[in-house]
């Protein structure tokens, strides 16, 4: 099997072309093993490209434990620059089917390259009906406790649950995010984002991924920091998200979140299923 190892800012992926869908009946246990660190290719995730009905193409993700992800601002960056590169997309921008609907990729290029990719993320929800989360209002600045530790939350839907928590990144460890991930107000679990503000055009991100455990970024967990930023004040409508992997580029406008940055190659080979 063909692969291309793939990270946006230190998120990383395996993209295959399974137009065919010659795995399609065992891509959950494939997505582990290829994911798997010391045994496979390592990655936090897999990204499939499939044909579409609604779309120029699908992509279908799949995280390292295996369960599926509807949305992945940093995969779609990847997979977006994946489809160019290799001819099976020429449009830009590209329609690209998601399990969040149809967003649309702005390709950067230079030299023949996709250097950098624009998305439109579409609108977040607060709604906890659509996170989903057992609560009637919306979860903006809520305090919880666990584990004997306090944490104001601010929950919404961008593509996938996120839950930002504000405060210094120093009195966060990211491995906090695994209790919050499966708190009771979250049926599904939600992913978890530590955010200290550094100006108001200026963010630092530490993420916990639901599935894929602490990584080095998350496009949609930093598009959601900057969403709940802004909606407490903290920060305008255009925001440097700082990662451990990288810098995002998150612009808040009427008709959705963009989110920009950086799509790269890491290597090429074959695997052994």
């Amino acid at each position: 099997m063909k692969f291309i190892k793939m990270n946006g800012n230190g998120n990383d992926f395996v993209v295959i072309d399974d137009r065919d869908d010659a795995i399609k009946c065992r891509e959950s246990e494939i997505a582990k093993i290829l994911c798997d660190r010391h045994f496979g290719i390592g990655a936090d995730g897999i990204l499939l490209v499939r044909d579409s009905k609604i779309a120029r193409t699908q992509m279908v993700i799949i995280n390292s434990d295996g369960s599926y992800a509807s949305m992945c601002g940093n995969g779609i960056r990847c997979f977006a620059k994946y489809i160019w590169d290799k001819g099976i997309v020429k449009d830009n921008p590209i329609k690209i089917e998601t399990g969040d609907g149809v967003k649309e990729a702005f390709l950067h290029i230079e030299n023949n390259k996709v250097e950098k990719v624009t998305i439109n993320m579409g609108k977040p929800s607060f709604n906890c009906k659509y996170i989903p989360a057992n609560c009637k209002d919306e979860i903006v600045d809520k305090k919880i406790k666990l584990n004997d530790k306090e944490y104001n939350i601010t929950t919404m839907l961008m593509g996938v649950p996120h839950t930002v928590v504000f405060g210094k990144l120093d009195d966060f460890d990211v491995n906090e995010g695994r209790i919050i991930e499966k708190f009771e107000l979250f049926p599904e679990g939600t992913n978890v984002n530590f955010c200290e503000v550094i100006d108001s055009r200026t963010i630092k991100v530490k993420t916990w991924e639901r599935g894929a455990g602490a990584t080095l970024a998350c496009g949609t967990g930093n598009c959601s920091s900057v969403i709940a930023a802004n909606k407490l004040g903290f920060t305008g409508n255009e925001v440097e998200v700082h990662a451990p992997g990288g810098k995002l580029l998150v612009e808040i406008k009427q008709d959705g979140v963009f989110m920009t940055g950086p799509a790269l190659i890491s290597f090429k080979g074959e695997f052994e299923i």
